[in-house]
This record gives structure tokens, sequence and C-alpha cells, in this order.
């Protein structure tokens, strides 16, 4: 039993669930943490789909008497929700209740106890078989969440090595059940021609749950599919001392100054590679909306004299290559509440009276007409419109794009910079400007192309068909992104080719119009430029705001 100092409260920090048997199971953690923690202050909380939140359960201890907390996250791993959400959480009850010592401890990871229980599970999934196979016939495959951090899927690959050389196994491989590769069919499939006898399967996960449920009907079609390889699945960690001591020595670090995480490879202190824009970047919390029950309860979350506390803003996330993130980067104007319609600026709204007035509108499609009326706003002249080509749907499809949560990639910052940031962080969107990225300069180097164009390239290499493609400024990007299309599938959601220049400009701008592959939005002649490109997303985004909002 680990030895916790007795004024110590500690606050279990899960994710939640919506599955109600991973939540259930989450509670029976806490409830053996409480049993180890021999008398203390045992809460616990969520970030979202389940109650209490983190923040009542910090409530619940110091309402108790707590005068030191501990909040340690119930996950295994550093990622995304610990590196941010959580510690947002920490910070933001810390200026609550400053006459309290609120603490935040570091995730479970390879603690020597987590790795004992690792063990457990496989030796009771070998007894599953009624064969007796070495373990030199034997294949590990560690099935991991599977994050957007590079170093918390590392960690994965990690504890297969140390399983894999601990105990003895003829190899081990790594997949992942959520966003990392390779997924589960296909690690799976690679695991089996390593010509092993008996695949083993181990899920690194805390509780069950949907990805749970996940690994075991892929492992169900990989056993069907492979009769002559006996698969056995360990069962994932689970309520048990052993993880319950590893957590209860996490919170004990917490107040030691011991708070042990590989920060040396973290992407928000660190430059790693293919996440150089990431360094460096704000601790943001993306699960305000459920604070305190959020939405679904009937109060306000109130601060410690009552009062309803205000709403968080939600800032952007902006992707610019290796230049870091401005804590202030998309966050929303002061006293403007996330997720509200668009509203003009009276200026505004009477520059769009005139431009309503100022020539005849009626042989544009009504879609159109958001985007033809902005450029003129943008360019000041009542002739763009003419000059204009937008594919059929074209405006929707931005919209739908837009409110499927698309990367809205540029080709330069300045049409990034151009951005409406109070609307792309009501959103909840994400941009990406790659033309000053390190890796860039290399493809473009190695491969003959501009920066530009070589940006374009990474976006589609980075973010595949979910994403909204607008260029202000090279031909060049026009071209290659017709050519990735062309050549080798690109889907974007929508593509706003409106570059400006005489080199080029006017035979990229045609090209694009001829591309029946995509919805797109270009223009004829010479004109156009980063305001012309920022312009159009802006309408789109004005027009996306509307629809969330009904």
């Amino acid at each position: 039993m680990i030895d916790l100092p007795k004024d110590i409260a500690l606050v279990v920090a899960g994710h939640g669930s919506r599955d109600p048997e991973g939540v259930e199971q989450f509670e029976r953690f806490v409830d053996v943490v409480r049993l180890r923690a021999g008398g203390r202050i045992v809460e616990h909380g969520y970030l979202e789909f389940a109650r209490p939140t983190i923040d009542e359960g910090v409530r619940k201890a110091i309402q108790s008497g707590a005068k030191k907390v501990s909040v340690v996250p119930g996950v295994l791993l550093g990622a995304t929700h610990a590196k941010n959400d959580m510690p947002v959480e920490v910070q933001a009850l810390q200026r609550e209740f400053p006459e309290c010592d609120i603490r935040y401890g570091a995730p479970m990871h390879l603690h020597p106890s987590v790795l004992q229980l690792c063990r457990v599970r496989i030796v009771e999934a070998e007894a599953q078989s009624s064969k007796i196979v070495p373990r030199s016939d034997t294949c590990l495959v560690v099935v991991g969440r599977g994050t957007t951090d590079p170093d918390a899927n590392s960690d994965v690959t990690k504890l297969a090595r140390i399983l894999e050389e601990g105990m003895g196994f003829a190899a081990s491989f790594v997949c992942y059940s959520g966003t990392a590769k390779p997924g589960l069919s296909e690690g799976f499939e690679t695991a089996v021609r390593m010509g092993c006898s008996r695949l083993l399967i181990v899920p690194f996960f805390l509780f069950t749950g949907v990805l749970i449920k996940r690994i075991t009907a892929a492992v169900e079609v990989i056993a069907a599919s492979r009769p002559q390889v006996e698969i056995l699945c360990a069962g994932h960690l689970d309520s048990h001392p052993l993880t319950a001591d590893a957590l209860l020595d996490r919170g004990r670090e917490a107040f030691e100054g011991k708070a042990l995480m590989n920060c040396g490879l973290c992407k928000y202190r660190t430059a790693i590679i293919g996440y150089e824009s990431e360094a460096g970047a704000p601790q943001i919390g993306h699960h305000f909306h459920v604070r305190g029950g959020g939405p679904s309860t009937t109060q306000s979350p109130a601060d410690a004299s009552g009062s309803p506390a205000p709403a968080p803003q939600i800032p952007a996330v902006i992707d610019r290559g290796d230049a870091p993130q401005s804590s202030a980067a998309g966050a929303l104007p002061a006293g403007t509440a996330p997720g509200l319609p668009y509203e003009m600026h009276p200026i505004e709204e009477k520059s769009f009276e005139i431009i309503a007035q100022g020539r005849d509108w009626t042989g544009f499609p009504e879609e159109q007409i958001e985007i033809l009326q902005r450029l003129v706003h943008t360019s000041g002249d009542f002739e763009a419109p003419d000059s204009m080509f937008l594919s059929k749907g074209a405006a929707g499809a931005g919209v739908r794009a837009i409110l499927d949560r698309c990367t809205i990639v540029t080709d330069v910052t300045m049409v990034q910079s151009g951005l409406r940031r109070a609307l792309i962080s009501q959103l909840g969107l994400r941009t990406a400007c790659l033309v000053h990225d390190d890796e860039t300069k290399l493809v473009a180097q190695a491969n003959g192309l501009t920066k530009s164009a070589a940006g374009i390239r990474r976006a589609w290499l980075k973010y595949g068909n979910n994403t909204l493609l607008a260029i202000g400024d090279a031909p060049t990007a026009v071209e290659e992104a017709v050519r990735l299309i062309q050549e080798q599938g690109w889907r974007p959601r929508l593509v706003i080719g409106l570059p400006v220049g005489f080199v080029g400009t006017q035979e990229s701008k045609e090209r694009l119009r001829k591309c029946l592959h995509v919805p797109r939005i270009t223009n004829r002649g010479t004109r156009g430029g980063s305001p012309w490109a920022a312009a159009t997303v802006n309408a789109l985004l004005i027009q996306a705001s509307r629809v969330s909002k009904g």
C-alpha cells in the first residue's frame, strides 16, 4: 500500500464514457482506490459524458474539509486530456479556491505496478487455452487507444518492448483502436504474418467501453479468418489493487514535486518532428461545456460566491507550421459568448446595405449571394462577381465541410490571418498553413516545388480529404492541388483558388475550373489575392454559424 500523507485528499479524474458499463467499472476502480487509501478523502469526477464532473469532485473534497487536494488522471498515458484538459481544470479550481493547495498528478503511465498487472493479464489469457504454446512461438500484440500525441503512442510501443523482452515473446507488434495507425484489422493481419502459432492480444486500457468492444469484434473476425493460428485476448486492466496503488503513488508524487512525465518528448514543450507547430501551444481545455454538469443540467456552474460562472472562451486551433501559437490565438473578442450567430458591426451592416442596392443580384443563385457580396465588400468593386466561377453546389459543400469540422488549409499565412477568428473558434475548427514548416522546405528542395506547392502537398499527406482548401496567393499551389486531385485521387471538400498575378495565374485558375472531381470556386483573369480567398471562406463561416444555430 502507498504511503500517502493523511492530510491529502485524492480526486480521481476520468474522461467519462458513453458506455454505462465503462462508467460503472471506473467507479468500481475508485472504490478500490478508496479502500487502499486508508481512510483518506477520495472523490472522483469526469471530463464529460458522466457525472460528477471533475470540478464537482474537487468541491466535494473541499466541502469535506480538505485543504490539500491531489487531482490524479485516472488514465494510463499522457495525451491531450491529461496534458491540456485536466490541467486547465486544476488551474481554474486553484484560482477559485486560493485557500487550498490543489496539485495535479501524472497519469499512471508505465508505473511498475501497471507493468505487473499487464503480466497478470497475460498469464490469465494463456490459461484460457488447453494448449501449451511456448512464448518463443507467440507474437504479443499490444493494442493502445491511439491519440494525436506521438509521445503517448510511442509509450505503447515501449510497453510492448518491455513485455516482449521481459516475458520472452518471439516478437511484439503494436496497433491502435482509435486515431493512430495501424488500426486493428491491419495490425492483426500483420501480426499473423509474422508466422507464430499463437497471437496474444493485450488491450492496454483501464476500463471497458466502445473501443474495447471494437477490439473484441476485431479479434473475432481475425480468429474466424485464420483458424490455423491460435488467438488469445487478454482482459483490460480494470479495477485492481495494483492500478489503485499506481494512482495513489502519482497522488503522492504530486505533493512531492515529482509529477513524472516525459516532458523531453512532449509535443507542447518540444518541437517534435511532424508536430512542430504545437510546441509552445497554450494549455487549452475543451470540456468547459460540461463543467458542473454542462448544458444537460438546469443550473449554471457557480463560483464560490454563488454567482454564475462566465462562459469560457474557446480558442481555435491554428497550425502555422513551425510558428508557435500565441496564447490569444483564436480567442473570442471580450464579452462575446461562444456559439452565438455572427452579428455585423453597424458600419459593416451599412456597407452591405449599399452593396445590396449597388447592382442587380437577381441573376445569381441564392447560395452564392453571401460569397459574392463579401467579395465586393473586400475588393470595393461591384464588377468582381461577374468574373467569378462557382461550381454547382460549391457553397453548400463548403458549409457542410465546415459543419463537419474539416481542416481549413491555406497556401499562405495572409489567408489564414484573414479568417474570422471568432467564427473559427465558435465552430471548433482547425486552420493550417504549412508554407513555412521546415519539412515543407525540404519537400520543396527535394521535389523542385515552390514552398507554396510543397505546403499543399504536405497538407494532402497530413490532413487527407477532410479539408477545405483556400488558395489566395500562389498559382503553383493551385497547380499542385489540381495535379494531386487528378493523379493521386485527393478529394478536398472544396477548393477555393483565387491567386493574384500575371505569371501562370490565369492558366492555373482555368485548370481548376475544368477540374470536375471536386467542388470549386475560382475566377477568370489576373485579379484575386489573399483577401479574396479569406473573404470567400468567411462568407461560408457566416453561413455555417447560422445553420449551426438553426
